[in-house]
């Protein structure tokens, strides 16, 4: 049987301390050479939604024999690249009927090839980019890192909360985003979570102001921290690909940079003669050039391949620069075992999704 899940269902099963140990397992894996990750394709093409969109379609898989999984996930995307203030943002529309987006997760048995679980990506990406920063967290910042200031409250942000406080004993939380009403929601759900006091900021620099930790969870391509808020020991992390979210003047001040992994430049294939570097968003909000080559991977930091953190003074930044379908691949493990250990989901032959013709 095939279990096909909903984004109720994995928000049922999926918690971020039990995510965080596989996930880290499986870079291990990963950086051994015993898993394996396919870089990330993006089809662009115009849309005849609006004429200030595009179509992406956007594919990625990773398999982990040890886990005994591959997956596949895939995106159909319109995308728009608004304006806010100084700041352009790349905005996925709700595009498809009764206004939804679209990406799914295939999970598959490396044991015998057979379809496991079909479910959205929604929760699953969200909590794997936490997961993510998380593991970067712990093996970056000061082993003293207490404190945790969030730039951003949307949907990102709140995974970067709960990763954080899996790896740290977090006693002060601070968030910053524009609308005051947004990051006042967040903190209330954040403080209920975290049974903690999270406490909203003003500004992003009142916010950075004394932490030892700080996540960019924004989806802006330009910055959100600045050099001048930069302290001695200071880690930060971003969501974003190219650094876009942390100012390039601060970046000659920040003495250990990681990547999640160095292949950070997805496959993009254009058409139609769309060319959405100069027209949309600076080379889809990725830096193009080679700055980052000979930085350590977190895989490689994590398997003690290269040096990470050396003081308390030193400041770290984690550049989680690609998705990979190899982290939904972890992702999906814990999700599927967690939920046929409840019995969640609905469950069909799967025959419907196999067939006795040679493909």
């Amino acid at each position: 049987m095939t279990l096909i899940l909903s984004n109720d269902d994995i928000e049922q099963v999926l918690e971020m301390n039990e995510l965080v140990p596989v996930l880290e397992e499986a870079y291990i894996e990963l950086v051994e050479g015993r898993g394996g990750n396919r870089r990330r394709s993006d089809i662009v093409t115009p849309t005849t939604l609006r004429d200030d969109g595009l179509y992406a379609l956007k594919s990625m898989d990773g398999v982990i024999p040890k886990l005994g999984v591959g997956a596949v996930r895939l995106n159909s995307d319109i995308l728009t690249f608004p304006t806010t203030g100084n700041e352009m943002r790349r905005v996925k529309v709700p595009a498809a009927p009764n206004n939804r987006y679209v990406g799914l997760v295939l999970l598959f048995s490396t044991h015998n090839g057979e379809p496991l679980m079909i479910c959205p990506d929604g929760v699953m990406q969200r909590m794997r980019v936490g997961a993510t920063n998380g593991i970067a967290a712990k093996y970056m910042a000061r082993e003293d890192a207490d404190t945790l200031a969030v730039l951003g409250s949307g949907w990102q942000a709140g995974a970067q909360v709960l990763a954080h406080a899996a790896v740290r004993d977090l006693k002060d939380v601070r968030v910053y985003s524009p609308n005051p009403d947004n990051r006042r929601a967040f903190a209330a759900e954040m403080s209920e979570a975290l049974d903690l006091d999270v406490r909203t900021c003003e500004t992003g620099e009142e916010a950075c102001k004394g932490a030892q930790m700080i996540s960019c969870a924004t989806n802006a391509v330009m910055p959100v921290f600045f050099h001048d808020w930069l302290e001695p020991g200071m880690h930060i992390g971003t969501v974003r690909p190219g650094a876009t979210e942390v100012e390039k003047a601060a970046w000659s001040d920040i003495e250990l940079f990681a990547l999640l992994d160095h292949d950070d430049n997805a496959e993009m294939i254009y058409t139609h003669g769309v060319l959405v570097g100069e027209d949309k968003v600076g080379s889809y909000g990725v830096e193009q050039d080679d700055w980052h080559n000979g930085l350590p991977s977190l895989p490689q930091i994590i398997n003690g391949d290269r040096e990470g953190r050396i003081n308390d003074e030193q400041c770290s930044c984690f550049l989680n620069n690609l998705g990979m379908g190899y982290q939904f691949a972890a992702t999906g493990y814990v999700v599927y075992n967690k939920a046929k250990e409840l019995g969640l989901g609905t469950e069909l032959p799967t025959d419907m999704f196999t067939e006795t013709v040679h493909p």
